[in-house]
């Protein structure tokens, strides 16, 4: 979408200005486009309302993301302590705030034991994803496998995996922390969940929790799982 902090500047054209409106679909304002456009009085009302209306719907689009994504409450990277833990690559995680991963389609793994601050980072990431016009999702292993594994039918799960699928950026927390059954394990490693999804390969941030859950090997066997 065109930036709405330009749309009322004097120096947009009438082209851009169509455009945009186009783009919004007003098309009562289209219809009367050039009578509008051909007065001076007019034609700045114009520039204001494409103003208004843009802007409006930038809000409303960035409320509706930020509310899809249940990010929830969480600590700003800004207030992050970087001198604990110790063992932090702050340069790995700037890096990961320009969201170039993005781009690049490349998974993340976030590794560390319990209270390290994963998922403080992860949920930074995400809403600094949606904030730059992403969708995003963020969900537990957990509950995410409990309501796939709970569908009885191809049909049925096909339509709860476009749920995940869908956002442009999905992330996973507590992986490794609780034990699974078998058929939840199966569909984490051996990637059946993914199968025929290839449009989740490289959009997924993993916070694995590594407690006692998480076999030896087990942090292997994880990432091999990676798509990638």
């Amino acid at each position: 979408m065109t930036d709405a902090t330009n749309l009322g500047h004097p120096g947009a054209s009438h082209a851009e200005l169509r455009a945009q409106a186009v783009e919004l679909r007003l098309h009562g304002l289209l219809a009367h486009w050039d009578e509008l456009m051909g007065q001076a009085e007019t034609e700045q009302r114009v520039r204001q309302w494409l103003g208004w209306e843009s802007v409006e719907r930038a809000q409303r689009s960035l409320e509706r993301r930020l509310r899809e994504a249940h990010l929830g409450r969480f600590k700003p990277l800004a207030d992050f302590d970087w001198s604990w833990p110790k063992h932090c690559d702050r340069t790995a995680i700037e890096e990961l705030m320009s969201l170039q991963f993005l781009a690049d389609a490349s998974s993340v793994v976030l590794f560390g034991t319990n209270g390290v601050g994963k998922t403080m980072v992860a949920l930074n990431i995400a809403h600094q994803a949606v904030l730059q016009g992403h969708t995003a999702l963020f969900t537990t292993a957990g509950q995410m496998l409990g309501e796939l594994a709970a569908l009885d039918s191809d049909s049925a799960l096909r339509r709860r995996l476009q749920h995940y699928t869908a956002p442009d950026l999905l992330l996973i927390d507590e992986v490794g922390y609780l034990s699974y059954s078998n058929r939840h394990a199966d569909m984490l490693f051996a990637r059946r969940v993914f199968d025929g999804t290839e449009p989740l390969r490289g959009r997924v941030t993993w916070l694995p929790k590594l407690s006692g859950q998480m076999q030896p090997g087990g942090q292997d066997r994880f990432i091999q799982s990676i798509p990638r």
